[in-house]
């Protein structure tokens, strides 16, 4: 009787994980940060807080802006936990809310205005796209400060994005999000992130490339 009770338990608990998004360690750890376990709260933030500041740091490109971004969204993400339904993964939910403390930090500290990527621009006179190449130093070991370099160089030009294609960009190409993913974590249309993303690829193609050309002419 007692192995059917616990069989049943067990069948129970792998059917209620079949439909959360969340992974085991996170449910484990959203379970006990709702039955009031400090310990649960320390480790989602352990957990997540290098991705947000990287995140921040790469939408803001300040220290100080990156690590208030990653305060405002653990706060806001405790503050609201006891709510989450798990219908999404911890970390996509994290990242949702991350977003929208860099826009509301953005509104307050008027930034520039959002700026178009014009397929137009990334297009030569003769109707042919522009053939820049970002250059391959993977091959070259020796070539340690051309490296640190260009890191510095895709940096500053993932910086120049303008925000809203910096955060698709940032979300698809340096997290990892899906499209879908990553729709939804920015609440526009998948479409939209492709549109986003392919433009900002270009973009990022030229600046990249022609920083790195106007760097190797002074030497």
């Amino acid at each position: 009787m007692y192995e059917d009770t616990e069989t049943n338990a067990t069948i129970a608990e792998d059917e209620i994980m079949n439909t959360l998004a969340t992974d085991e360690t996170d449910h484990l750890l959203i379970t006990r940060f709702k039955a009031g376990s400090m310990d649960a709260m320390e480790k989602i933030v352990e957990r997540y807080e290098d991705q947000i500041f990287t995140f921040g740091l790469k939408m803001c490109g300040h220290l100080q802006d990156a690590e208030d971004i990653v305060q405002e969204t653990f706060l806001n993400a405790f503050k609201y936990l006891n709510d989450f339904r798990e219908e999404t993964k911890l970390r996509n939910w994290l990242f949702k809310i991350a977003a929208r403390v860099c826009f509301r930090k953005r509104r307050k500290k008027k930034f520039e205005p959002e700026r178009e990527l014009s397929l137009e621009s990334f297009v030569l006179k003769d109707g042919l796209s522009s053939s820049y190449d970002i250059p391959d130093l993977s091959n070259n070991p020796s070539e340690q400060l051309e490296r640190n370099e260009l890191k510095q160089i895709i940096n500053k030009s993932i910086l120049s994005l303008p925000p809203k294609y910096r955060f698709v960009f940032n979300l698809r190409d340096i997290e990892g999000f899906s499209t879908k993913e990553a729709s939804e974590i920015l609440g526009i249309t998948a479409q939209t992130v492709k549109t986003r993303l392919h433009r900002a690829r270009l973009f990022l193609r030229e600046k990249i490339s022609e920083q790195f050309n106007e760097g190797e002419a002074v030497r």
